[in-house]
């Protein structure tokens, strides 16, 4: 299935750079591309507001200079924006779904730094009680996710490759 056209005047396309992360209401495209970094979309189906966040690397390690950056602190900072937007009461409403991560470089298999983002993005979604509903990760090509906030659907690109959704 071909990812979702906008009308040209009707939908904002809103670019979200690496490391960093952005919230938007429908009707919005939030874009990205991915290469080991992982994205993170959360979205609220019932109010149709979503984000997405561009994470570089597991984790902070204490730096707080660049919270999109690591997954530790971007996934936070996206909760707290769509809260802001959503009122603190819709955290229970959020789905996740996820891609990237994927080994862009030959670095052996214990220094997967596409793995590595994937599996600490799990792990605090996980500890959030943020259920992933779909994943589209892994592999050795970069992708371009688009989420469409008036339907909450993920469309991946992969370049010189298939489109299909999430």
């Amino acid at each position: 299935m071909p990812p979702p056209t906008p009308t040209p005047g009707l939908v904002e396309v809103v670019s979200v750079p690496i490391g960093r992360w952005a919230v938007a209401s429908a009707p919005t495209l939030l874009r990205t591309l991915l290469g080991s970094c992982a994205g993170v979309v959360l979205y609220d189906r019932a109010l149709k507001v979503g984000g997405v966040a561009h994470v570089v690397l597991p984790d902070s390690r204490g730096e707080t200079d660049h919270p999109g950056k690591f997954a530790d602190t971007a996934i936070p900072a996206l909760i707290a924006d769509l809260e802001a937007k959503l009122g603190r009461s819709s955290r229970g409403r959020l789905s996740a779904k996820v891609a990237g991560g994927a080994s862009m470089f030959q670095t052996g298999a214990t220094n997967n730094i596409g793995r590595m983002n994937q599996d600490a993005v799990e792990a605090i979604l996980a500890r959030l009680n943020i259920p992933v509903i779909a994943r589209d990760v892994g592999g050795e090509a970069g992708r371009r996710l688009t989420l469409d906030t008036v339907s909450g659907i993920v469309s991946i690109r992969i370049p010189g490759g298939a489109d299909y959704q999430i």
